[in-house]
């Protein structure tokens, strides 16, 4: 059984990760800070359409606080979206406010609504952690899917990520008898490897999405991971493979009945050779972070000890041994597509 940490600390971004955020264009000036949602008036328990507890709370500010309020979380999703025309945005408005004291970030998520037709999309309020903006991007350089953020000092801006929450398929669409199993089995393999590689943790059903595409003869799937705070921060190993957490077992067993176990290695050394294009690709720019995320520190000692020991083992490389913190720890992980037969020594 995987054990996590009861309660993820929160790194602060330092200087240099700000001017690396600088200059890829991730941070603005926002209209309004973290803390400023904090000052809602009350809030009611948030309930899904089954009449169930969602863990989200709907917040409501006083009147005169509102009006402004909206306004702002309006043109913060201009800024998101059109790099702030509000001229474009004059038919939107904000439909509801809900808060999630439970997350390691307590996101707020900001449902915004077109007037016209009553058309609505979601963006994401959280406190800036190092850790999650490390994930966010090394999802956007080396996973398939593209992610749209913002920071400001410590407010976090995230783009809604579309897809039905991993959990939530397991009970409503596994056994429609329309879904491929092999094809869903296939990506949760693909999944399992981009996590593993690029060290992000915690991949329990509710922290990825699934999203469905329709093809000219089927339906295609793709794991998209939600939850970014657990990038480079656990020293167990296991805790960065989706496959091991008792959530994810009915994927786990989709595998072990649809793919023998030279397809697995198939998969793996696809994905593998995908992250590594990716990586050539964005040299310039993974050297950047990587750079950056070498002089920090976003874990404690003895998880980077752990860490580094049980990598080392695995894949029977003495250099991991040698890493001093998670960022060098990233490194030599990252390095190993580069040489893809090294990567895939040992299975479980």
């Amino acid at each position: 059984m995987n054990e996590m940490s009861k309660k993820k600390i929160s790194y602060r971004i330092n200087e240099e990760l700000f001017m690396y955020l600088e200059d890829f264009g991730r941070t603005c000036e926002l209209p309004f800070v973290y803390q400023d949602l904090l000052r809602y008036n009350y809030s009611i328990p948030l309930s899904n359409k089954a009449g169930q507890d969602t863990l989200w709370e709907t917040v409501f500010f006083t009147s005169t606080e509102t009006e402004e309020l909206n306004h702002r979380l309006v043109k913060t999703y201009a800024m998101m979206k059109v790099e702030g025309n509000m001229s474009l945005m004059e038919h939107l408005y904000v439909d509801r406010i809900d808060y999630c004291p439970f997350g390691n970030s307590r996101p707020f998520r900001i449902r915004i609504k077109n007037q016209y037709n009553d058309n609505y999309d979601y963006f994401y309020v959280k406190l800036a952690d190092a850790s999650r903006v490390y994930g966010l991007e090394f999802e956007d350089v080396l996973s398939p899917n593209r992610i749209n953020y913002m920071v400001d000092a410590d407010t976090l801006i995230e783009e809604h990520i579309i897809g039905i929450p991993g959990d939530q398929f397991i009970r409503q669409n596994l056994a429609d008898l329309t879904v491929n199993h092999t094809r869903l089995a296939k990506e949760f393999i693909k999944f399992n490897e981009r996590c593993f590689v690029r060290l992000l943790g915690d991949m329990r059903s509710y922290n990825f999405v699934i999203d469905m595409t329709a093809d000219f003869d089927d339906t295609q799937f793709r794991f998209r991971a939600i939850d970014f705070d657990q990038q480079c921060y656990e020293g167990k190993r296991t805790l960065y493979l989706p496959q091991f957490f008792k959530e994810n077992n009915p994927y786990v067993d989709l595998c072990l009945k649809y793919i023998n176990k030279e397809t697995v290695r198939q998969y793996q050394l696809e994905e593998r050779s995908l992250m590594a294009k990716r990586m050539k690709t964005a040299r310039f720019r993974v050297a950047s972070i990587l750079e950056v995320m070498q002089n920090d520190e976003i874990s404690q000692k003895a998880k980077v000890e752990q860490l580094r020991t049980e990598l080392a083992e695995f894949y029977g490389l003495k250099a991991f041994e040698k890493c001093k913190n998670m960022g060098h720890i990233m490194k030599v992980s990252l390095e190993l597509l580069l040489e893809p037969n090294t990567g895939l020594r040992k299975q479980d």
